[in-house]
């Protein structure tokens, strides 16, 4: 089973309030997304890495990522899109050799373990798409345009969905293609994979498998490492 991963590097520094792509910050001395591209080299399931970035940090990626840390299962540097599912769907579409599995992964989840990839991948034996996701420990509650409460939802039925997101090559390019075709918007990959109407099975997640999205985040996220490291 032919195994590939799409790894999304093509963020921006907007909510981190930084200058530059929020992969691009250093966590333990390395732009966070070298962490994301560790684990996948080393995962013994995966045979090959789609990444995808913007256009302007091209010279970043050649010089400070591929040439410094010379990760051998990079295959391809796909420009990425306005918003994410556009970036994922340039993913999917530049894959060219053999493919069974595609595994999609946001690079600013840093803590993600092989381990945990090869689980959603033998799922695929069983499954045509599978996600992580940890169950809501807060109240969530719907709130109207104008501030006040409209709806509070059974918290027992809602989950923080994760990636990665693993699916069966074929489908989840036909689900994108037909979704991006109507013009529908997917709040994640899997979504596009609800919109045809087919089951997405869901595992238990992890809560150290953060997005690092804001200022805070990387907070977290150190704290998190020398606790990982078993030096906090």
């Amino acid at each position: 089973m032919r195994t590939l991963a799409i790894i999304l590097a093509g963020g921006t520094g907007k909510r981190m309030g930084a200058s530059t792509n929020k992969q691009f910050l250093l966590l333990d001395n390395k732009p966070i997304i070298v962490h994301s591209l560790k684990v996948y080299e080393e995962c013994r399931c995966i045979d090959g890495i789609y990444l995808v970035v913007n256009q302007k940090d091209l010279p970043f990626i050649q010089e400070e990522i591929l040439e410094t840390y010379r990760f051998k299962k990079i295959m391809k540097l796909v420009i990425g899109g306005r918003l994410r599912q556009d970036s994922v769907k340039n993913g999917l579409e530049a894959i060219e050799e053999p493919c069974d599995v595609v595994v999609i992964h946001d690079g600013a989840r840093p803590f993600v373990s092989p381990a945990f990839i090869e689980k959603g991948i033998s799922l695929m034996e069983m499954f045509d798409a599978v996600i992580p996701a940890i169950p809501v420990k807060d109240t969530v509650k719907v709130i109207s345009k104008d501030g006040f409460v409209s709806k509070t939802l059974a918290r027992d039925s809602l989950w923080h969905v994760q990636t990665p997101q693993t699916f069966k090559y074929s489908l989840i390019l036909k689900a994108y293609r037909e979704g991006m075709a109507k013009k529908l918007y997917g709040y994640d990959d899997a979504t596009f994979i609800e919109f045809l109407g087919k089951k997405v099975k869901v595992v238990e997640g992890s809560p150290y498998n953060i997005k690092i999205t804001t200022p805070e985040d990387l907070a977290i996220a150190k704290g998190m490492l020398s606790f990982l490291k078993g030096t906090l």
